[in-house]
């Protein structure tokens, strides 16, 4: 099993036909949910699905937890999203990987990340830091 980090390909057809809104306030709703060593995602991932998925702990509950994002930005000829991070406290868990998706839109998988191996929590807190939203390093780009 592994977990391969990528921008699934239902997704990049998806932003063409208008299904995904990161405005926000307004915008749809994304969720990041958790998953252990022993889950398959890639590429190829097209919807959110617990199979793998870390068990409830602390705050963490089957499904991750919303996140919060700030409208799209386009700088240099490149547009890119932000996410605010994501702390879950109060947790024991390890995870290897996530994945963002659309509750708005039938779950559709947005991005799988790859943690490079398993990190863990012990009665704790579990937070994912995303990059720093630049056309270079943001967690989403297109260009």
């Amino acid at each position: 099993m592994a977990i391969t980090q990528a921008i699934p390909n239902s997704f990049r057809g998806q932003l063409l036909t208008g299904t995904h809104n990161f405005t926000a306030t307004t915008g749809n709703v994304f969720k990041l949910a958790l998953y252990t060593s022993a889950s398959t995602m890639s590429s190829a991932t097209t919807v959110y699905a617990n199979t793998a998925e870390v068990a409830n702990t602390g705050q963490y509950v089957t499904g991750g937890g919303v996140l919060v994002n700030v409208s799209p930005v386009v700088s240099a000829g490149v547009a890119f999203i932000d996410f605010a991070d994501l702390s879950f406290t109060g947790v024991t868990l390890t995870a290897a990987g996530a994945l963002i998706y659309n509750t708005s839109s039938t779950n559709a998988a947005v991005a799988v990340l790859d943690f490079g191996g398993d990190k863990t929590a012990t009665a704790g807190t579990f937070t994912i830091q995303f990059p720093a939203a630049t056309t270079s390093a943001a967690i989403l780009t297109i260009s």
